[in-house]
Formats: structure tokens, sequence, C-alpha cells
């Protein structure tokens, strides 16, 4: 049976799978690499290790997996979003890539939705506003900051898109990764000349698109025998990381919704057509689905609240889980579900980054509210999953107003690995949620993509129709949801009120 290799070029490592055309999943390898903070609030990697982590970890995926090359049929590409890799003529990177998560480009963002009239036209050309982890403000400043280097550059490219290359030798994106540049023109799955021509950027910067599940480029010879495969393997344009996390949970067809609870939390909603927040609170990007939609929110600290709970404030329970042998965190949920629903008036606002959906807001910060002296360390605990929750539902209700529709809610991450968790989603949410028999993520959904691309399947839904399938359902307890029901809004409120005092705190730093 033919064998095909998903690629995730992640922040952390890369992660290679091979997975049987059937779905099943016969190895998987990840290759860490580091992140570079040159100045606080930066962000960059060097795209080097990126290419050397696809080696290394095709290489082993293979070797433990006993493929022989001829065994892989395809190859697709993932990796996280929004990240500038600036070529020179000769194919060589210029500098370090910017990721993400760097946050140097407030100036710039300002300076996009001025020359595109304001933030409203620009939403209406590309379908969002100007945040700082977008593409389009990188590359402005790499323009106002370093002239010589900017000069220089002949391609911009997204990070699997720079592994793309380097696999095939050619310059290509997909529809879902570019959406996350803030140049693509949502509507017409196309690079927008409109806005480029307001920003002053060249199109030819920008490489041929196509849509994720066709075919970009085949294997070079030099890329084969570096990896152990074969020459002229396809490589198919795959997906970011966030679309590639939704073909592998099976987003692909109207009223399926997928809550990941991992360190930072998404939901991501399929539409089949394109559906636009006008406010520009959830993002609107191509899916990797063949000429569909997607909206998405995003929470920046959801299960990275409780993970820092968990290291700041519980080295007695990460003492006994040790000698137990068990994880802090069944401790930690232990304590959490001894405390009522509601947590007895006790709210966590999970802003310890910040916060992107609904408010983006770089100076959100993570506050407890309705403290007393009837609290104690489960009320915390709760209090801070719940918050985490509560921020995530901001997204489904959103998604809701904009008529879309969540008839089921697929829930992924480590939120989905706790049956405690699990249920407070579904009493929070107020409805059932369930689980799936695919946990492999991007790396997963892009294997999938190179299955459908290169014949194995008709398209990406037959794919997941035929490996995807519910494991587990968890409804809502109507005691529960009536509490949280009662208290959502009091937490929306609670934003609003602290806005300016968040304003001023960051002044004083």
């Amino acid at each position: 049976m033919t064998v095909f290799l998903g690629i995730d070029i992640g922040t952390s490592g890369t992660k290679t799978l091979a997975m049987r055309e059937d779905g099943q999943i016969l190895a998987n390898a990840t290759v860490e690499y580091p992140l570079y903070s040159p100045k606080p609030g930066w962000s960059e990697q060097d795209p080097a290790d990126w290419w050397d982590a696809t080696v290394k970890s095709v290489k082993k995926v293979m070797k433990a997996a006993k493929l022989k090359a001829a065994d892989v049929g395809g190859l697709g590409l993932s990796g996280q979003m929004h990240g500038s890799v600036f070529v020179d003529k000769k194919g060589d990177v210029i500098r370090k890539a910017l990721l993400w998560n760097d946050q140097r480009t407030a100036a710039e963002c300002a300076e996009i939705e001025r020359l595109a009239g304001g933030r409203k036209r620009l939403i209406k050309m590309v379908a969002n506003p100007a945040l700082t982890g977008f593409t389009a403000p990188k590359i402005l400043w790499l323009r106002n900051n370093e002239k010589r280097n900017f000069d220089k550059t002949v391609q911009v490219l997204l990070p699997k898109d720079y592994v793309r290359f380097c696999l095939t030798g050619d310059f290509a994106t997909e529809v879902s990764d570019a959406s996350g540049t803030l140049l693509l023109d949502v509507v017409k799955r196309k690079w927008s000349k409109p806005l480029l021509n307001k920003l002053d950027l060249d199109a030819s910067l920008f490489p041929q698109m196509y849509e994720s599940e066709d075919v970009t480029g085949v294997l070079t010879a030099s890329a084969a025998k570096a990896m152990g495969l074969q020459a002229g393997t396809p490589v198919v344009g795959g997906g970011g990381d966030q679309a590639a996390s939704a073909i592998g949970n099976g987003i692909v067809r109207k009223g399926v919704v997928s809550a990941t609870m991992g360190t930072s939390g998404v939901v991501f909603a399929h539409s089949d057509e394109v559906q636009v927040d006008p406010e520009g609170r959830l993002h609107t990007f191509c899916h990797a689905v063949r000429g569909k939609w997607h909206v998405m929110g995003c929470v920046l600290s959801a299960g990275g609240s409780l993970q820092w709970f968990r290291n700041e404030l519980c080295q007695a329970e990460i003492a006994a889980a040790k000698k137990k042998k068990v994880d802090p965190y069944e401790l930690i949920t232990e304590q959490a579900a001894a405390a009522p629903a509601g947590s007895e008036g006790l709210f966590f606002l999970p802003y310890l980054s910040g916060e992107r959906t609904p408010h983006a807001d770089p100076n959100a910060r993570g506050s407890w509210v309705g403290l007393s002296l009837r609290h104690g360390k489960g009320h915390m605990a709760r209090s801070v999953m719940e918050g985490a929750t509560y921020a995530m539902r901001d997204s489904l209700e959103i998604a809701k107003a904009m008529d879309i529709p969540v008839k089921e809610i697929r829930l992924s991450g480590g939120g989905a690995r706790s049956e405690f968790w699990r249920q407070m989603q579904a009493d929070i949410y107020g409805q059932p949620v369930v689980t799936i028999n695919a946990e492999e993520g991007p790396a997963y959904g892009v294997a999938l993509l190179a299955a459908a691309g290169t014949g194995a399947y008709r398209d990406v839904v037959e794919a997941c129709k035929a490996t995807i399938s519910v494991v587990t359902k968890t409804a809502a307890k109507a005691a529960a949801k009536k509490v949280y029901n009662a208290a959502y809004p009091v937490y929306q409120n609670l934003y609003g009120s602290l806005k300016s005092d968040f304003e001023s705190i960051q002044g004083l730093l």
C-alpha cells in the first residue's frame, strides 16, 4: 500500500509522519531547533534549521517504518503561519526569518492601514485587519529598517514554502497559508494587486499560488538523495498549520467546528462561502479544501494559562506527582473538580500574552477577579480552566452571530485528553462536544492532502470521510450549563472594565 509523508515545520521543531493511504500512522519523528530573540518582543529562526530538521525527521520516519523510497507516493507540507523568509537572486536566505509571534511591527501595521485607506477598507480588500503577527508588516519592517536586505530580496516565502523550495527548487505557495500574509485577496484566492500597489510592493516578490491539494513540484535529485527518497516524488501544496490541523480533524464540511485547546486555543469553522467579521475579530482565510473558506479565532494563552499555573503555583503538586508517578495535571484537575462550576464567583482572564481574539490587544493582562477568603487553590485552578474556555466561547459566539452554523464541536489538544476539561467545555459551550480517532494534527492533515492530491482519493473531503471518525461524545450537564450561561456575560464585561487599566499598567513598564 502506498505511503504518504506529512511534514509540519513548527516553531519548536519539525514533525514528520508516514501515513498509509487508509489513514494508519506507521511512524512519526520530531527534530527540534532553537528560536532566537535578539531584542524583547523579537522572534526569529534560521530557515537552514528547518531544512536540516526536515531531512533528519524524514530519515527517522523512513527507518522506523522500514520503508523503501518507492513506497512513498507523495509529500504534504504544513508549517507555522505568517513567518517571513527573505531570499536573494541566488536562492540564498538573506537574514533569519521573522516569525508569527514577533511583535516588532506595530508601526508597520498602522502604516498598512493608513496606506490602505483605513481599517475597514483593508478588511474589504483582504478580509482581515493588520496584525503584528502577519507577514505584510514584516516585509515593510525590513524595508523601513534594513533597506539593504530588502533591496536584495527577490522572493518572500512562508516557512513551509522555503522547505518546499529546498525540496523541489520551485517557488510556490497555497491559498490557506497565503491568507495569513495579509496580501491575499481571500475572495478571489489570488494575490491582492490593489493592496500590493498601495504598499508599493512588486508582485514578483511572491510565489505562484496553488490550491492545497495541487501538486506544486517534485523532489529534485539532490533533495531526494539527502532524505533517502525517489527523485520525482510529488509535493502537494499542503496548508498553514491551522488549516492543516483542521483537515486532520475532519473539519471539511459546513456545521463542523474544531476547538483546539493547546498552549494557544483555536476555534476553526468551515465555510462554504466567504464570511467576514466586519470588526475583524475573527480571521477569514481560504481553507485547505478546494474552493472553500474558514473563519478562525485564536486565544493566545489557553492551555498555556494552566501550564503557567502549574509551573508557578503548583510546586507541591509537581513534587507529589513525581512520587506517585503521575502527571501533575492529574492532581491539579482533582483539585479543580472539587470546586463548584463557576468557582463561586472567581474569574480568571487568560490574557497572559495579551490577547488576539476578540480584543487584538497586546496590553491585556492576566487577572483573577473576585477573590475572597472562601477561595482556595482548587477554585483558582478551576477558574483558570474556565477562563480559557470562556475565551474560546468568545470565538464561537462571534461565529454564530455571523450565521455560521455550529452543529458539531470537535475537541483536540490537551483540553481534549482531560475528561474533566471535555465536560467543562461542553457545559460552557452549551452543547455536546466530541473527540475523534486522529490526534496527529497538521502533519496528518497534509499527509491526507498528499493522498488526495496524488489520486489516492477523489479529494480531501473523501480522504477525511474514509479515515476520520468520532470516538467519544460528551453532553452538556444542565445544571452546570445554567451556571456558566449566567457567568459568561460577567466574564465578557471584565475586559471592558479593565481595558484602560491594562493600558496604564503597560505605561508603567
